[in-house]
């Protein structure tokens, strides 16, 4: 046995846990929101927001594909779920009970805790197999604006209301600014699973559009991102934060062409995730 080639696969594995287990996303999420309380408020957030959005982006994601076995483009995150269906319904079980510990610690902001617990789980809702589930998938055209939605609000709504902060101007624009970033990188993954949506008979804005139609709403998209971005300048921003957080858009941007052709796993759920919290590692060692 070549043991570089074993040291090498087994460090594949370890990447391969830590990426399909969604323990990377749950992670992206957790600095997202700490990124959120840093410009927002110039405080981190508490420990309990801070595990409650870990724990629940580890429930929903891992109930998701517990849900989603198969792909009908290759896939090896497909491949790895079907192997590891067991894993995912036990992260997903320890996910769902430490979500629910730490939404007691949080009781007092209970309404808008269980109104992103809900509409999180109705993102994976028409994939269960019930009639009364299955009806969503005739309405779920707009699911790729609604996953956005959802990590834009328990990403930078939900700390706002944790803190009993009221909204005002500059929380409004860097949630726009967040969703417009998360809706471009979601269109590119509704673009990768519209065979599969189609196969199961969910219907998605992507899948209606053509070609051109499906350019436009993503440089359209960014466009606002840029707006929105820039805007924040006036909000009291400094020029050296907002550059930072431009870069994910100009990334995505960069990618585009080559994800539209290229559906690797790793560039899909690594690199094209990590984007969403790249300014956001980069804010976590320097405020702005």
């Amino acid at each position: 046995m070549n043991p570089t080639k074993s040291l090498s696969s087994f460090f594949i594995n370890i990447f391969d846990f830590f990426l399909f287990s969604s323990l990377y996303i749950s992670f992206c999420a957790v600095l997202m929101v700490n990124q959120t309380c840093q410009l927002l408020f110039h405080n981190p957030p508490s420990s309990s927001l801070t595990w409650f959005v870990f724990f629940s982006t580890i429930c929903s994601y891992n109930f998701h594909w517990w849900l989603t076995p198969f792909s009908v483009i290759v896939s090896k995150r497909a491949e790895w779920t079907l192997r590891h269906r067991d894993l995912n319904l036990l992260l997903c079980l320890l996910g769902l009970a430490g979500s629910l510990f730490f939404f007691f610690s949080l009781i007092e902001h209970w309404m808008a805790l269980s109104f992103a617990a809900f509409i999180t789980f109705l993102y994976s809702a028409p994939k269960i197999p019930q009639n009364l589930f299955k009806q969503l998938k005739d309405i779920a055209v707009g699911k790729t604006i609604f996953l956005a939605l959802v990590w834009m609000f328990v990403t930078t709504l939900l700390p706002v209301f944790s803190e009993n902060h009221s909204l005002v101007v500059a929380d409004l624009v860097f949630a726009v600014s967040r969703f417009c970033l998360i809706y471009s990188i979601c269109i590119l993954f509704d673009y990768r699973d519209r065979e599969d949506d189609k196969k199961e008979g969910i219907r998605s804005m992507i899948t209606y559009l053509t070609e051109k139609g499906i350019d436009r709403l993503f440089f359209l998209t960014l466009l606002v991102f840029l707006i929105s971005t820039v805007c924040m300048a006036f909000c009291g921003f400094s020029g050296k934060l907002i550059l930072i957080l431009l870069v994910p858009g100009l990334m995505t941007a960069l990618l585009y062409r080559r994800a539209r052709k290229d559906f690797s796993d790793y560039l899909y759920y690594f690199v094209l995730d990590g984007l969403m919290m790249l300014s956001s590692a980069v804010t976590l060692f320097n405020y702005f």
